[in-house]
């Protein structure tokens, strides 16, 4: 055997040894996350040779029914963290999918990664037991029923445009639930103020010969009381389907 050729031999059957018995020094992607400082020489702890790191090795010190509830130890979670108790509702285990032990790769994948499809029905349409609500003005408002105006795909874009179908003049500054009623935002009713009560609509608009009036933002896209008289909305698609008739 050539000098050349049993230097290099001999070169890969070190690199492989120490990969089986040092696997850290040689092929590890970095340092373990903090929690996991002490298994840093002990790869086999998660990982099954010519198998990777597979969801048994994680659940045999994570205890899926105890995730975001209690430690590995086996101490109580504050109320900070509870947030990751869905675990519970995965229909399977693949905890790499989301997660890595080590900080040479993102310990936790970016939430685009994540398929909610893995979750049980019931608790997709539960956004809130995961997600904080957004802290804008608007979100601080509305409670549930996320999936309204978003989907599971992306947060943006939401499919909501309020302005396409009432515009907020200055005497409508309310709350939300005074025109969505149960928190259902496909939904609204105008006779949550006081002047506008039932009867009082119904009286006003027959005087005028209009007997459709509960879809109110048809001819009232601000609230205005006037604006159907000036060409709001509803005198726009009667105009339209006229040229349309002609």
């Amino acid at each position: 055997m050539k000098t050349g050729t049993l230097v290099v031999s001999i070169n890969l059957a070190a690199l492989v040894l120490l990969a089986i018995f040092f696997p850290h020094l040689v092929i590890s992607p970095g340092k373990p996350i903090d929690a996991h400082a002490e298994l840093a020489s002990d790869c086999f702890a998660c990982h099954t040779p010519f198998r990777g790191s597979t969801a048994d090795k994680c659940t045999a010190c994570h205890k899926v029914a105890e995730i975001g509830i209690k430690t590995t130890k086996g101490l109580p979670i504050g109320a900070e963290h509870k947030n990751v108790a869905f675990h519970q509702h995965l229909l399977e285990n693949d905890c790499v999918a989301c997660h890595s032990d080590h900080k040479g790769v993102k310990a936790f994948r970016p939430i685009s990664r994540f398929s909610h499809n893995l979750l049980v029905a019931d608790l997709q349409k539960q956004c809130d037991s995961c997600h904080r609500s957004p802290g804008d003005a608007l979100h601080l408002k509305i409670k549930g029923n996320c999936a309204q105006c978003h989907n599971q795909d992306a947060w943006h874009p939401a499919t909501f445009e309020h302005d396409q179908y009432f515009r907020f003049n200055r005497h409508h500054d309310t709350e939300c639930a005074t025109c969505h009623i149960d928190d259902d935002y496909s939904a609204y009713t105008c006779y949550g103020c006081h002047e506008h009560s039932r009867s009082k609509i119904r009286e006003d608009h027959r005087e005028e010969g209009i007997s459709n009036y509960e879809n109110c933002v048809e001819c009232h896209r601000s609230g205005d009381e006037d604006e159907a008289k000036r060409g709001g909305r509803g005198n726009e698609k009667e105009r339209d389907r006229k040229h349309d008739d002609d």
